[in-house]
């Protein structure tokens, strides 16, 4: 049957298919509710679908965006359907502002899928950050670290297995299978919260495991909100704020009168002034950082790997053990 409520071609395009992500994962939009226009309608509540010219949405989307007016983006939903490793989802739901309904093993059979990282995805733990990683791990480590992984699944694997042949319950058979386990879920969102969403988990310091589900799912978001999406990218996944005195520091060197830009002759700040005025060393390096060009940032999505619904239960319904009914 026809459906009465506005639709975005490109997100139909998409609707209801598989994206893969990692080795067993996937981002599927389900549903969507919303575009720009409802943003639009949303703030000036005074006029029908199309009535106003693409540019004129596009201005309010931008300005809304640009000052922070975030209640016209909560208009729009997006529901998707996702598999992640379990200690990608312990990150995800860190976001407490979506709808989640998560596959439970106390009742269903868990897939025995688990997360394997790529050599290069394989690193030591950096010496500057508690978080994160940095540089390449030796071959062997590597090697070493694959073959403790593969028989520590095996034999959590087996055990699952041997438990649920013997009619353990599943809500214990289920206790030691590891996080790298793929785990998957429902989940709704609106468009303000799943942009800042997005904002930190597409960041470059974010996990990488979490960013490749962050930027399939910003792709998917381009292709409903293609104006909202822009705007995210130009005010908050490009832009860096500015402390109070950073902008001391930059006011000294850029002069802004005669309604436009220019350098002040000579004008220098050194390091050893910017910590005179305040900023650690820290701060001193972040700002020279957010005055460099932003890389240019773009989300699409691959469509020769997308995957139909049947292609993907397939798969998941394969690593069942037992495959048991």
């Amino acid at each position: 049957m026809e459906t009465k409520r506005p639709t975005i071609p490109a997100a139909e395009e998409i609707l209801g298919q598989y994206f893969p992500v990692l080795d067993h994962g996937f981002v599927s939009l389900v549903d969507y509710m919303g575009s720009d226009e409802d943003v639009e309608r949303a703030a000036r509540v005074s006029y029908g679908f199309g009535t106003r010219k693409v540019s004129q949405t596009r201005g309010l989307v931008r300005y809304l965006r640009r000052h922070r007016h975030t209640t016209p983006s909560e208009m729009v939903e997006l529901k998707f359907h996702c598999a992640m490793p379990m200690f990608v989802a312990r990150q995800w739901v860190r976001h407490r502002t979506a709808s989640i309904n998560e596959l439970s093993a106390r009742y269903s059979l868990m897939p025995l899928l688990f997360y394997m990282p790529q050599k290069e995805q394989f690193a030591l733990q950096s010496q500057s950050n508690k978080q994160g990683r940095e540089g390449g791990a030796p071959d062997e480590i590597y090697a070493e670290a694959v073959e403790r992984w593969e028989r520590l699944r095996h034999d959590a694997g087996d055990a699952y297995g041997w438990m649920l042949e013997e009619d353990v319950a599943r809500e214990i058979a289920r206790i030691d299978l590891p996080v790298s386990t793929y785990t998957q879920w429902y989940w709704k969102i609106d468009l303000h919260n799943l942009l800042h969403f997005l904002s930190l988990r597409v960041d470059h310091r974010a996990q990488w495991e979490i960013q490749q589900f962050g930027q399939v799912i910003a792709a998917m978001v381009k292709r409903v909100a293609p104006l909202s999406y822009e705007a995210w990218v130009d005010y908050d996944l490009a832009a860096e704020p500015l402390t109070r005195v950073e902008r001391e520091v930059l006011a000294r060197l850029v002069d802004g009168s005669d309604g436009g830009l220019a350098t002040r002759d000579g004008a220098v700040v050194s390091a050893a002034e910017m910590k005179e005025m305040g900023l650690s060393a820290r701060e001193i390096r972040e700002l020279v950082e957010k005055v460099q060009t932003p890389p240019s940032q773009d989300f699409d999505l691959d469509m020769s790997s997308m995957k139909s619904a049947d292609e993907m239960a397939e798969l998941m319904y394969k690593a069942v053990p037992g495959n048991f009914e």
